[in-house]
């Protein structure tokens, strides 16, 4: 029963994001951005798509764990702090697809300061710590693995289109960080 409390939570959530990301998304297109690597974005959603049916799967069918490691679910619940802080922090700049405004700061506030992508780390640990809290192994290694393949391709093209569509020097000079 938990396991379904849980992915409901989840899905739902997704589902909230997904409004925000849409309502940010006409925000800056309104405000002259635009979008980068959307090539690769119809990729991302069958990832996560995909990730959801895998668990759900693999619990009922074969792991028949229902009841979550409570370890897991701790982790899991603070990942959930971080990943509202993420958002919160950057605002009307949060999506889930790569949109620049020109000229804008990169933000470096929150856990943005502290680290470069944080919400991408919160999504690399929660598409393992979900299944392993109720021991969907094959899952946590496959999407695992894909999803490091999908965010090698991202990362990169954010990076180039941030430094290059945004004040990304005065960032690095904000966070004493020496330009390569």
């Amino acid at each position: 029963m938990v396991f379904y409390i849980v992915l409901a939570f989840v899905i739902i959530q997704r589902l909230v994001e997904l409004v925000i990301a849409k309502r940010n998304e006409k925000l800056m297109l309104a405000r002259g951005a635009y979008e980068v690597g959307a090539s690769h974005y119809p990729f991302m959603i069958v990832l996560h798509t995909g990730f959801f049916v895998s668990l759900l799967i693999e619990v009922v069918f074969f792991s028949g764990q229902f009841t979550p490691h409570y370890i897991w679910l701790i982790l899991f619940l603070l990942l959930q702090m971080l990943r509202v802080w993420c958002l919160v922090s950057l605002g009307s700049f949060w999506n889930t697809k790569i949109i620049i405004l020109q000229g804008a700061n990169v933000v470096a506030k929150g856990p943005y300061s502290f680290i470069r992508h944080p919400n991408y780390l919160v999504v690399c640990l929660e598409i393992a710590v979900l299944p392993l809290m109720f021991q969907a192994y094959f899952t946590a290694i496959c999407f695992t693995i894909l999803n490091f393949i999908i965010l090698s391709i991202r990362i990169p093209l954010e990076e180039k289109a941030l430094k290059e569509g945004t004040n990304y020097t005065a960032y690095l000079e904000r966070n004493n960080v020496k330009q390569p």
